[in-house]
């Protein structure tokens, strides 16, 4: 049997490489764009690592992470600031990832976690867990997810008429993130001061203090949920062509649809959990991948290297662009991610979208 590669002209959107039995079709603007933006994260990672009150040069942070540092900078650099820089990494990948699913089902822009309320509702989950029940770090975590899940479901149950459809989704999604606001505001009022300073501090969103108790449930939750995100790709990107369409190409539309939004929601929720709301980041990142890749298509992949690029550079920014006055990372993607909010509803109105 003749098992000899043959690869296809490239075209304008990528090339067809064919074995005995497999064709595969590579996006190579892609695949660049997501090595480039991976080599960036991790560019970043390291001087991110080397910031800070015990500043440690590149070169240093590189042989300490590979076991060839002296004692103290191994301490700082694998205790103090790997776990913070590796959370910063999967909450931005798993914003990125979950963002670039809800716009690809929505079908718009606008349609990420940050405008639907997954953020609010996740959010609630936790001040619920601090205020009323005093809970431990593990216990906010667990109610930031209890809470932007069970918001996940309500916002699917109520924008859900024969589909969720585009408009609908984000409509309802604005409404469900109007009243959690309303009931966090609630809930900050009815706080006692010590409990109210706990809470504000985790809605700004930061990765202060992080440690490894965030990362390895969060990487848990990344590595089961990507495969399955990744195995219904294909049904997704044939989703944004629409129900009748994806229907006529043998894709269970209803089934592809629930599967990958309630992966969203788990990444969205787990991502909040351990970094509280970071705003805007789900919103911005697959827009920007999308630009850059200039591919059709949820761009998945592309989305989650951006968010963590994008969170990891960010924290760099706050700790280093406001001299001794940093800035917790949520507070930076909230200002820039507002910005860019307003100029994407500027565009969509000026396309008539809006």
């Amino acid at each position: 049997m003749n098992a000899s590669k043959r690869i296809s002209k490239p075209g304008t959107r990528g090339v067809t490489v064919r074995t005995a039995g497999l064709s595969l079709r590579l996006d190579v603007r892609g695949a660049v764009v997501g090595l480039l933006l991976i080599a960036v994260a991790l560019v970043m990672s390291v001087v991110l690592i080397g910031t800070g009150d015990f500043p440690i040069a590149p070169a240093d942070v590189v042989r300490t992470l590979f076991g060839d540092g002296t004692v103290a900078q191994d301490f700082i650099v694998n205790e103090l600031r790997l776990p913070r820089v590796l959370v910063g990494l999967l909450v931005g990948a798993a914003l990125g990832l979950g963002g670039a699913i809800f716009q690809s089902i929505s079908r718009n822009p606008l349609g990420s976690p940050d405008v639907i309320g997954l953020g609010q509702g996740a959010a609630a989950g936790a001040l619920t867990a601090i205020v009323l029940i005093k809970g431990d770090p593990s216990v906010v975590a667990t109610g930031a997810v209890l809470g932007g899940v069970l918001t996940g479901i309500a916002v699917y149950a109520l924008a859900w008429r024969q589909g969720v459809h585009g408009y609908r989704l984000v409509l309802v999604g604005i409404g469900t993130s109007a009243t959690f606001t309303a009931v966090n505001g609630y809930l900050l009022t009815q706080a006692h001061q010590e409990d109210a300073a706990r809470a504000v501090m985790w809605l700004t969103g930061s990765l202060n203090g992080r440690d490894w108790d965030q990362v390895w449930p969060l990487l848990s939750v990344c590595a089961v949920l990507l495969p399955v995100v990744l195995g219904h790709a294909p049904g997704l990107r044939m989703l944004e062509m629409g129900d009748d369409s994806a229907y006529a190409l043998g894709v269970p539309v209803e089934r592809t649809r629930m599967v990958m939004m309630g992966a969203a929601v788990l990444l969205t929720a787990s991502a909040t959990a351990a970094a509280g709301p970071v705003a805007f980041v789900a919103l911005v990142a697959p827009q920007l991948a999308r630009r850059l890749t200039r591919s059709p298509g949820p761009n998945l992949l592309p989305a989650a290297w951006m968010g963590a690029t994008l969170l990891v550079t960010a924290d760099w920014a706050s700790q280093r662009a406001f001299g001794a006055d940093q800035l917790p990372v949520g507070v930076l993607t909230g200002m820039l991610g507002g910005a860019y909010l307003l100029w994407l509803l500027v565009s969509e109105r000026k396309a008539g979208r809006i």
